[in-house]
């Protein structure tokens, strides 16, 4: 058998690899690599001898260059010097702008209606259970009454959170009538949380001037007595935290949501914190009423005992979509800060059967860069931008029927995410050892 080399020198003979077959079709080892016949740079001319034919076939076989270039060299990401890993800090290679021409336009659309048949479906719910807990008033029944009104109290928070971003509807006067009508029915000041929300969102990412979450510089934090470090990390006092962010807000920072002097506000928003007070203190005395009607005790079970049970759930989420993944999550100061980088240093979750019964608000990112997108249409435009966002998106781990295990996720990040650098643009998490 003879074998020769189209090159571009002409036509050459091969050297033999495989010894010549001594009887019957020639065995030819098969090679553990198949280049492309329109790439390979030579063919192969082959002459198969049979034993008992004189006849030669010729025919045409793709050959293996005798050495193969190894393939061009990926350029590896760098982390802190760490070669191969994904440096979520890094400046993204895309614009907001890019994202939201990836998202569909009817995304974007604002259905009032829509809007308020949600409102209309969870607050019957509310009632339907309340009724249906006093009727029976069985202490088998409470615990699962308690835990699902307080999962309803959330959902409602969760759609006055949708008037205070305005993705309600685009009336800005019906949005303010649902959202303290929802807000002030589980004793939330609308328009105190409505702007200093909007201030977390405008300066989420930043040491200094997030609003609620934030991470505590070093020297702040071991500035703090150690009862104060307790029940900053340590459970359930964390999950109990929110009504006294709103009389205290958080460490290293002052004003209440309830007083119109606050430096949360600007003095044209004096107004509007007055009338939010005014419902919350309205929501308070109506309270007041029914404990003397009903009783303090059937109060409590009714209205007392779901709140705390909201209180939790609004803790435990809003802590959640900041914190507690397994990679460390940047946060910034001066000019490497900028409001998507901030963003993408959200986090998804999954809470199984509660998304929908809170309105898909683990949907976080999307919503975090674009808060005007109504709840109902989160998972359509997170599933359009995940091209865009690539690796920036982290998928969350999906969840059980109920999300028990984010009980484990906030555990692990209350023992390690205490406090960062005082110094630095791009900071991480420390770990105080004495906790």
């Amino acid at each position: 058998m003879a074998s020769w080399v189209v090159s571009e020198c002409g036509l050459r003979p091969l050297p033999r690899i495989y010894p010549r077959p001594r009887s019957g079709f020639s065995k030819i080892r098969a090679s553990p690599v198949f280049p492309d016949l329109k790439k390979s740079p030579c063919l192969r001319i082959s002459c198969c001898s049979l034993s008992n034919s004189r006849e030669r076939k010729w025919k045409v076989n793709v050959a293996a260059p005798l050495q193969v270039e190894p393939p061009p060299a990926v350029e590896e990401v760098v982390v802190n010097g760490a070669a191969g890993e994904f440096d979520l800090a890094a400046a993204p290679p895309f614009k907001l702008a890019d994202i939201r021409a990836a998202i569909p336009k009817h995304c974007w659309v604002k259905d009032p209606w829509k809007s308020l048949s949600y409102v209309v479906r969870d607050v019957a719910i509310v009632f339907g259970l309340a009724a249906i807990a006093a009727h029976f008033d069985n202490w088998l029944l409470w615990p699962l009454y308690w835990f699902a009104q307080g999962t309803m109290f959330w959902a409602l928070f969760v759609l006055g959170h949708d008037c205070g971003h305005g993705s309600f509807s685009n009336d800005p006067k019906l949005n303010s009538v649902v959202g303290h009508l929802l807000h002030s029915s589980i004793l939330v000041p609308y328009h105190g949380w409505r702007i200093s929300h909007r201030t977390h969102h405008q300066n989420h990412g930043h040491v200094e001037n997030d609003e609620s979450w934030h991470p505590i510089p070093e020297s702040l934090y071991k500035s703090l007595d150690n009862i104060t470090k307790k029940l900053r990390f340590t459970l359930p006092f964390p999950l109990l935290a929110y009504p006294v962010y709103l009389w205290k807000r958080s460490p290293g920072k002052s004003g209440s949501h309830f007083n119109p002097d606050s430096d949360l506000f600007n003095p044209n928003e004096r107004k509007d914190i007055i009338t939010s007070t005014a419902c919350w203190t309205a929501m308070v005395a109506l309270l007041a009423g029914l404990a003397f009607v009903m009783g303090p005790i059937q109060l409590l079970k009714l209205y007392g005992v779901p709140y705390t049970i909201f209180v939790m759930w609004l803790d435990l989420v809003t802590y959640l979509h900041h914190h507690g993944h397994d990679d460390k999550l940047p946060w910034y100061r001066g000019e490497e800060w900028s409001y998507l980088r901030g963003g993408l240093t959200t986090i998804d979750r999954d809470y199984g059967w509660i998304n929908n019964i809170h309105h898909d608000i683990g949907t976080h990112v999307i919503h975090h860069l674009f808060p005007q997108i109504p709840h109902y249409h989160l998972i359509e435009a997170t599933e359009a931008a995940k091209p865009v966002l690539g690796k920036y998106y982290r998928e969350p781990k999906k969840s059980g029927p109920l999300p028990f295990y984010l009980l484990g996720v906030l555990l692990k990040s209350l023992k390690k995410d205490h406090y960062v650098s005082d110094t630095g643009d791009v900071v991480y998490y420390q770990t105080d050892p004495e906790l």
